[in-house]
C-alpha cells in the first residue's frame, strides 16, 4: 500500500501532531510505502522509514501549491492521502485535489474540532474558515481518524462527516529504558506546551496551595513558549514565591525528555483538553507515575490504580500533588511499572500502525460506514 501523509510542519515545536507523525511513521513506514508531504522549518523532527516531500509555498499560495501536490500525487500514485491538523489552508485543498483525483482521502483533526478549540476566536478565525473550506473538506473525506472515543463523540456532533474512525496515537517503546528507581529525587515534572489550556498555570496555582510540602522539591516545567505565556507563569511564581521552587527550561527533546521523564517522581500535566497526550503516554513507558485532569482521555489511569485522574481545579491538582507526595517509594514503582505495561500492551506504535493499516484497507475498500 502506498501511503501520503500531508502535515503543516514536523517541527519540534509544532506540538504533539508532529510527534504524532514521528511515532506513527516508525512503525507506518514498515507496513507502507509510506510518503510525507510538509513545509521546511527550522527545528524539524527525525522521520524514519518513510519519505519527506516539502512543497516550497506558503500556506496561501494556494496556485503554487496545487501544482506541486499535484505533481506529487502523479509522482507517488497513493492508494490514500491522510490529512493531519486543521485550519491551515492547505489541510482542506490537499483533500479537494486528492479527491478530485479520486483517490481515497481521511483526516486527523487532533483535537482541533473540539468545544474549546472551536470556541476560541471563533468569529475572527474558525467561522470563516469553516465558512470558506474547512466545513467542505470534513464532509468531502472518506473518513475522520479519532484518537479517543471522546474526540468521535465529539466529531460526530458537529454532523459535518458520520464516517469517523478511532485509532489511538502511539508510542515507540524499543529501545526506552524504565527508571532505574523509584527512590525519590524531589523532582516534579510538567511538559507540554506553555499555553493556557495545557495547565501550567493551573499547576502553579495548585502549587500555591501545598507550597508547605515542597520545601525540599523542585518542579520543572518544560516547554516551548508559542504564544508569550512564560511571562504569565513567571509572574505567577513571583505572586506566590515559588521562584526557589519552580525552573523553565524551554522545550526539551531527545535524550534530554527522556531523562528528565526517568528523574521525576511524578509527572504532571492539568490538560483542559487532549483528543490524546503523548507525553502522559511517555511519562508511563518511563515508569513515572502520572497526575492528569479528565479533560485528557485517561479513565484507564483510575481504573487501573496507576496515577491520578482528577477535575481539573487547582484544589484536585494540589491534593492529587499530596497523596503522590505521601505515597510509598514501592507504591510509586508499582503504579509506575503497571503504567508501563498497560501503555505497551494498548498503544505501541506496532500495534497502532497495524490498525491504522486496517482502517486504511476499509476506507480503500469503501466499507467503512
Amino acid at each position: 500500500m502506498i501511503v501520503i501523509h500531508y502535515i503543516p510542519s514536523i517541527d519540534q515545536n509544532f506540538g504533539g501532531v508532529s510527534s504524532y507523525l514521528q511515532l506513527l511513521a516508525h512503525s507506518l513506514g514498515k507496513m507502507a510505502d509510506l510518503h510525507i508531504i510538509t513545509h521546511h522549518s527550522d527545528k524539524e523532527l527525525n522521520l524514519d522509514n518513510c519519505t519527506i516531500h516539502y512543497m516550497e509555498c506558503g500556506q496561501l499560495q494556494w496556485f503554487k501549491a496545487k501544482k506541486l501536490f499535484s505533481r506529487l500525487l502523479d509522482e507517488i500514485k497513493p492508494d490514500i492521502v491522510h490529512v493531519n491538523s486543521c485550519w491551515a489552508p492547505l489541510c482542506s485543498f490537499t483533500v479537494f485535489w486528492a479527491k478530485k483525483r479520486g483517490i481515497p482521502t481521511v483526516i486527523s483533526p487532533h483535537g482541533m474540532l473540539e468545544p474549546w478549540v472551536l470556541a476560541k476566536n471563533h468569529w475572527t478565525k474558525k467561522l470563516p474558515a469553516l465558512i470558506m473550506y474547512q466545513k467542505h473538506a470534513l464532509r468531502k473525506a472518506d473518513a475522520l481518524i479519532a484518537t479517543a472515543e471522546s474526540e468521535k463523540a465529539n466529531l460526530l456532533k458537529l454532523n459535518y462527516n458520520d464516517k469517523v474512525e478511532v485509532v489511538p496515537n502511539g508510542v515507540i517503546v524499543d529501545g526506552i529504558e524504565i527508571k532505574k528507581s523509584w527512590e525519590r529525587t524531589h523532582s516534579l515534572l510538567y511538559m507540554g506546551l506553555l499555553r493556557p489550556n495545557k495547565g501550567a498555570g493551573v499547576l502553579i496555582d495548585a502549587l500555591s496551595l501545598i507550597k508547605d510540602k515542597l520545601h525540599d522539591y523542585k518542579v520543572i516545567i518544560a516547554g516551548p513558549d508559542t504564544e508569550g505565556y512564560l511571562s504569565t507563569l513567571k509572574r505567577m511564581c513571583d505572586k506566590y514565591g515559588l521562584n526557589d521552587i519552580v525552573s523553565f527550561p524551554g522545550g526539551v527533546f531527545g535524550k534530554e525528555k527522556w531523562t528528565l521523564m526517568q528523574h521525576a517522581d511524578f509527572f504532571i500535566l492539568p490538560t483542559l483538553n487532549e483528543n490524546f497526550g503523548i507525553v502522559i503516554a511517555e511519562a508511563y513507558l518511563s515508569g513515572t507515575p502520572v497526575i492528569t485532569c479528565k479533560g485528557a482521555p485517561w479513565a484507564c489511569i483510575n481504573e487501573q490504580s496507576i496515577g491520578w485522574w482528577i477535575e481539573r481545579t487547582p484544589e484536585k491538582v494540589a491534593a492529587a500533588i499530596g497523596e503522590a507526595l505521601d505515597c510509598s517509594e514501592q507504591t510509586a514503582e508499582d503504579k509506575g511499572r503497571r503504567g508501563r505495561e498497560y501503555v505497551i500492551q494498548h498503544f505501541s506504535s506496532d500495534k497502532v500502525a497495524k490498525v491504522m493499516m486496517e482502517k486504511y484497507t476499509l476506507i480503500i475498500k469503501q466499507e467503512v460506514y
